[in-house]
Order: C-alpha cells, then structure tokens, then sequence
C-alpha cells in the first residue's frame, strides 16, 4: 500500500514543480541591449508617432474594411463561409470616429448613413470585438496606430532584429513587447518597422495584449498594418491585414481574414461656404457655334448629360468615384473594350461613352447618362478581357436603351448635402425589367463582337459568381451605388451565357473562373486615383492558388513620396472616339488577359491572373 502511494505523492510533487515552474517563465523574450544609433532611431519614432496622430487628426479618409470568415477546407486549405462589408467617412478629429457610411434595409438597401456609433459598433461586432474587455469602442480602428496614448520605452521594450528593404525604402526591422511591469488591455505585441531617414513607422504586425495569454488570444485579432509616404513628410494609414486561423485535424472551427483600406487623405469635409461657389472671369469671350438651334431631342439629351455630370462631380468630392486619369485604365483598357463592342454593332451614340471605377470593393456596376460605372473589386475579380466585355456590354445596353438616372439632378441643388449622404441621396440602380431587357441586347451585342468565340469563357465568370455568392451576400448582393450581377434568386442576368460555360473545375490549373480581390488596380490613397498592378503574373500551381474573390494578405513595393514623383508611371495616349472609319482593336497588352483554355497544358506566366499577396500600389 506504501509501494503505491510513493510514486503518487511523487507524481503530484512533480507536477506542482512543473507548474510553480511554467508560473515562472517570461511572458517576453529577454530583449537585446540597443546600441545608441538603434535608441535613437527608436525615440524618433517615438516622436513621429505622435505626428502621425495629428496629421491623422487633419484628415476625414473613407475606411472601408471587408472581412470573410472561413472554415477549413481538404481541397482549397480554407474557403469563405460568410462575409461583413463596412464603409465609413471617419473624422479623426472627433475621438477616431464620426460620419460614416452604413447599409439600409432590404427596402431601402441604396441607402445609408445611420450614425457613428452605430457603424462603429457593427463594425466592431462583425470582428468579434464587441466583449466587455475590448480595448476601445473604436475596435478595429485601433490597428491603425501603435499605441495612441502609451507608445513609448517607459511602457515598452524594443529589441533590434536586421535592416530590410520595403521596396526602395531601407528599413530597421524591431521587436516591440510590454515591459513586464505595464497594465492593462491593448498594448502593442509584435514587430515593427522604421524607416531610416525620417524615423516613421512604416509597418507594423502583430496583435495586442491582454493581462493573460487568455485575454490575449480570446479578444484580440493578429493582424498587418502598413503605411505610405503620401506627401513629402507625410506618412498616413493605408491598409490592414487581419487573419485569424486555427487548424487542427477535423477542426471546426471558424476563422477570418479581412482588409482595411484608407483612401481619400486629401478630401475635407464640406462647409457651407464651399457647398455653393461662384466664379468670375474678367474679359471672357464666348465662342460657342450660336449659328444652330437647339432641337427638343438634343436639349434632352443635353438634360440627362447636365444630370450625368452633376452626379459624377458629387460622387468624386465625395471620395466614392475615382477622378477621371487620362490615358489612365478607365481609357486605356476598358475605353478601348467600348470601341471593341460599339463599332461591329453601329452603335450612334452622339456623346461619348465614358468608363468610370467606383472605389468599392462590392461587385456591382451601372450608368450615369453616358458614363458607365465599375467597381474596383468588379474589375478586380474579373479574369478575362472576354469576361470584362460581359459587363460592359450590359451598360452599354443600358445607355443605348435610355435607361438613365433621374433627371431631377440636373438641378444643382439637390446635390448639396453632406458626403455621408451620398448614397442615401443619389440612386442610381436600375429597375428589374431594364435590367432584364438589358441583358438581352448586351447578349446581341457580344455576339456580334470580336468576342464572340470566347464568350464560354466569360459564363464561366457567372457561374463562380453564382456559385460563391451563397456565402458572399455581402460583397455581391448589396450594391452600394449600382446594379448587383445577380437577380434577387441568385441567377445573374447574363444568364444566358451560363449555358455555353464549362463546369468549374478546382484541379484544372488552366481554368481561371474569377480572380481574388485586388488582383488588377490600386488606389491612390492621397487624391482616390486608380492605376493598373505592376505586378508579375503567375499560373497557380494548385487549387489552393485560385481563391475566387477572397481576400489575401497585402504586401506594399514602398517608395518615398519625391521619388515616386520623380519617376511617374508612362501614360499610354487616351483611347478615341469611335467614328465611322473606327476598326475594332484587341484591347492593350496589359489589359486583363484572355481566360486560358479548359484543357492542356497551363499557359505562360504572363497569360495568368497577378497574384493579390504581392500587391504594390507605389511600385
């Protein structure tokens, strides 16, 4: 009886040992002793920290952050389940939050703007960091900063680990932890990144803490922020990347992954001053042609482009509508697809046709008189020029048909309120039966046109459209402006070109059916432009490499601002007008390329989607 209650004792013994031990351990690594170069660098981060607050202050940026949960998965290692969309006008000035932007009800789903707290809340709730224990109400804002009131050595401990290059920016790479002594939720745990001539903090990744590892891992999400030298001097927020996976075998269990981008530095908020101006210009001539009349066919047209351009304007002081580039994308790749479908089918349009990106990343388009407007995430997940034509085609339709906006904003007037109201404001979608009749021309269209051969290809875009849209509701059937792709059943309306697609098929690594987020254009975070990746193109090596419209990890090619200036991307000359001598043109190499084909060996690099991990808007 002796015998057996010995090596118990001894077994209880030793666990309590183990444990007082474990009880004992760091929380943190022992941190190397910075040399006085490192220190000093370290203090004027510091201090630029503290800039980049008040210059933040300065500034109401949109934020919009769209976050996928996932489920493991044998095949694709992780697909999409759900998804939570938020799109904000934040004043930093007032506490990191303000006007924001926030969908309706079904009812009024064009719609939104339901106050600040509201937004930040969702928002906040669709992180799971609604606990009592979260570190601020502002949630998932607080990526954005370091530490806002405590980023310091009196509450941290810095460890240098290398120099590294972020693009053409060289970097001192540290590690950053609590000291051992600070209380509280929130602190910064992680690594971070300096720049070496101005002392900013470029990047940083990580997570926060919590007074447990419990805390820690239960209210808090590990994520990747990054930041852009937008002005000389001026380093500002531009994107967050947060996942959250926990794989085991037979795991259950729901992870996310989600972006958070900034855009819109240089927008102030309206005043009642700048809402109306007038100006006066001394000695002007008129020489407009007053010889012809104005008949009553023209002077409606002249109305629905008078609406068309009032529209715009706003939607672009807004920050929603990106500013018009010539020679940039807009004309160069789908001003050119316009061509491509307006002149085989004799399309007399007497105003021009204009393309222009709405800066969401929700899949959705519609017209403005003779503007048509696509989405960045549309264009982004769009794999083909075959596939583009699709939708474009549509619009065109749309215009040819005259199904344009209400001409009541043709008056000036009713276009002054505040940004937030934009969409609350201004609708722009289009009734189901335009909708329908639509399509059927735009099917009359493509059939007509160069891509008529291809069109296979573009339905199978459709069909991982319809297919992924059982669990991405948000992204692609809650417009924000437009059109959804989709009917309120789930079949979209260019339906028909459903029937001549292939199935998807994961494991044939030559059949792209549609591509990740952010895979085609950039957004400039300073004055909203857009412009095509520069990014090499790659096959995907497996299934897992495809991810249809999800979102990836995000990785910035940086430059300074002066250098980025110096050396501005070639513009290519803006596409033309179509005219009667108009011959159409494949569109320019650079344009997204043709969908590969459904068998056979996988096609070159460059004939392959650009891969969303190696983003670089300043490259």
């Amino acid at each position: 009886m002796m015998f057996r209650k010995f090596p118990l004792a001894l077994l209880i013994f030793s666990l309590g040992v183990g444990c007082a031990y474990a009880k004992k351990q760091p929380k943190f690594q022992p941190a190397r002793a910075l040399t006085p170069e490192q220190t000093a660098l370290v203090q004027k981060a510091i201090s630029q920290e503290k800039v980049l607050i008040k210059n933040i202050q300065q500034r109401t940026p949109l934020v919009e952050t769209y976050i996928q949960d996932t489920k493991p998965d044998v095949k694709l290692y992780a697909i999409p389940v759900a998804d939570h969309y938020m799109l904000s006008r934040v004043d930093f000035g007032k506490t990191f939050f303000d006007k924001t932007y926030t969908p309706k009800t079904e009812q009024v789903r064009h719609g939104f703007f339901k106050g600040s707290m509201e937004a930040i809340t969702g928002l906040t709730k669709a992180l799971h960091l609604d606990t009592q224990f979260t570190y601020s109400n502002t949630g998932f804002m607080e990526m954005m900063f370091l530490d806002p009131t405590g980023f310091d050595q009196q509450h941290y401990v810095f460890s240098f680990v290398r120099r590294e290059f972020l693009g053409t920016v060289r970097t001192w790479v540290f590690d950053v932890h609590p000291k051992a002594d600070v209380k509280g939720m929130g602190r910064f745990y992680g690594r971070i990144w300096i720049e070496d001539e101005g002392g900013n903090v470029v990047r940083f990744n990580g997570t926060y803490t919590g007074p447990t590892d419990e805390d820690s891992a239960k209210h808090y999400f590990h994520f990747d922020s990054w930041r852009m030298n937008v002005q000389p001097g001026i380093w500002l927020p531009v994107a967050v990347y947060v996942e959250e996976t926990q794989r085991t075998e037979a795991d259950k269990s729901v992870g996310l992954k989600a972006q958070t981008h900034f855009w819109g530095y240089s927008l102030k908020l309206p005043t009642r001053d700048s809402e109306s101006v007038s100006m006066k210009v001394d000695d002007a001539v008129d020489k407009s042609d007053d010889s012809q009349d104005v008949g009553p066919l023209q002077a409606s047209r002249m109305w629905i482009t008078q609406a068309e351009n009032n529209v715009i304007d706003r939607l672009v002081e807004a920050g929603l509508v990106a500013p018009l580039d010539t020679g940039g994308y807009e004309e160069k790749v789908l001003g050119q697809i316009v061509i491509n479908l307006v002149v085989p089918n004799n399309l007399a349009f007497t105003d021009q046709i204009h393309c222009r990106i709405l800066l969401t990343d929700t899949i959705e388009a519609t017209t403005v008189g003779n503007t048509i407007l696509v989405s960045k995430g549309l264009v982004d997940s769009l794999p083909s020029e075959e596939a583009i034509a699709s939708v474009i085609a549509m619009e065109l339709a749309h215009i040819a048909m005259g199904h344009h906006i209400d001409t009541r904003y043709a008056f000036n007037d009713r276009l002054l309120f505040p940004d937030e109201a934009s969409f609350q404001r201004i609708l722009m979608n289009h009734t189901d039966v335009d909708n329908g009749t639509a399509a059927k021309r735009a099917m009359e269209y493509l059939e007509a046109s160069m891509y008529k051969d291809k069109l296979p290809s573009a339905g199978l875009f459709y069909e991982q459209l319809v297919d992924r849209s059982r669990v991405l509701r948000s992204l692609m059937e809650s417009p924000r402006l437009g059109d959804s792709l989709l009917k309120a059943d789930g079949t979209p309306w260019m339906g028909d070109l459903l029937h001549e697609a292939p199935k998807i098929n994961w494991d044939d690594l030559a059949q792209t059916a549609a591509l990740p987020l952010g895979s085609w254009l950039k957004t400039d975070p300073w004055d909203d432009k857009v412009h095509m990746l520069t990014a090499k193109r790659y096959a995907p090596m497996n299934a897992r490499d495809k991810m249809p419209f999800e979102v990836t990890p995000i990785f910035y090619k940086l430059q300074r601002y002066d250098a980025a200036a110096v050396t501005p991307p070639a513009a290519a000359a803006p596409a033309s007008a179509p005219s009667s001598n108009d011959q159409p043109v494949a569109a320019p190499d650079n344009t997204p390329p043709a969908a590969p084909p459904q068998s056979g060996a996988a096609p070159p690099p460059d004939q392959q989607p650009a891969p969303t991990a190696a983003q670089n808007p300043q490259s």
